[in-house]
């Protein structure tokens, strides 16, 4: 099933995507819901953010290629994570498919993508095992988790390199029918494919993380977990539209915007 937030004159609704119809429910969409018997056409909605997040986990450093273009980057050594290390990224961050990512107006040329596959969580996990897991999760959408590499190499706390206003494209909705096994994540700029790779070439797969991360976080329904990428990325100018697609999900588009002040 494919679900989709959207809003119509600026009134935002949850739905089920059939082909290009929005068939509009009402309720939870994690609990008790109900066809309402609306539909729209979805070229006729506005698309927004599949849903808020309660707490926006990510997943750094989870592809080998893209742990040696960090170190590189960062001028260290690559070393390969030793475990399932979880952080954190910023609601403030998100926006939607087809909605602008503003570049600073002090940042650097080093503003880059990352693709990424988006884990939504259904159900409250505690201390699972890795077999539990993958029964905790909802669905699947995309993430770009744009980077400002100049500033994720000065700041501590990678504040404003990770989760200025804007960077965290998300979307366009959510599949909950997703097979990672047969999914390829490629990403083009301006039409043109700039990186591809297996989606669950993985470090550490996704029941990695979630068991992990409830072993100290408990996790809740609509909690998000981000799951890195792998690759490189060029850097990218105003002007530039950033599409990330993942077999069985779709395409996540944004354009890129510098701003003047």
């Amino acid at each position: 099933m494919r679900w989709i937030r959207f809003s119509i004159a600026g009134t935002p609704a949850y739905g089920i995507l059939q082909g290009d119809r929005i068939v509009e429910v009402e309720g939870d969409m994690l609990g008790s819901w109900k066809r309402t018997g609306r539909t729209h056409g979805l070229a006729g909605v506005k698309i927004e953010i599949p849903l808020i997040p309660r707490t926006f986990y990510a997943a750094g450093f989870n592809y080998a290629v893209h742990v040696g273009e960090a170190a590189r980057l960062l001028d260290h050594s690559p070393v390969l994570p030793k475990s399932a290390d979880i952080g954190y990224r910023a609601n403030n961050a998100l926006i939607a498919h087809d909605e602008d990512v503003v570049i600073p107006c002090d940042a650097t040329e080093q503003v880059h993508y990352e693709g990424e596959l988006a884990v939504v969580i259904g159900q409250q996990a505690r201390n699972v095992t890795q077999a539990q897991a993958l029964d905790c999760v909802f669905g699947y959408t995309i993430g770009n988790d744009v980077s400002e590499r100049s500033w994720q190499k000065d700041d501590r706390t990678f504040f404003r390199s990770k989760n200025a206003d804007t960077f965290k494209p998300m979307g366009p909705w959510i599949e909950t029918e997703f097979d990672i096994d047969a999914a390829t994540t490629s990403v083009r700029v301006n039409g043109t494919e700039t990186a591809r790779f297996r989606t669950n070439a993985m470090i550490f797969g996704i029941a990695a993380f979630i068991s992990r991360t409830s072993r100290y976080c408990t996790l809740y329904p609509g909690d998000v977990m981000w799951m890195g990428t792998d690759g490189t990325s060029p850097n990218l100018r105003h002007g530039d539209v950033v599409e990330v697609e993942i077999t069985g999900i779709g395409v996540l588009r944004n354009r890129f915007v510098k701003a003047t002040a």
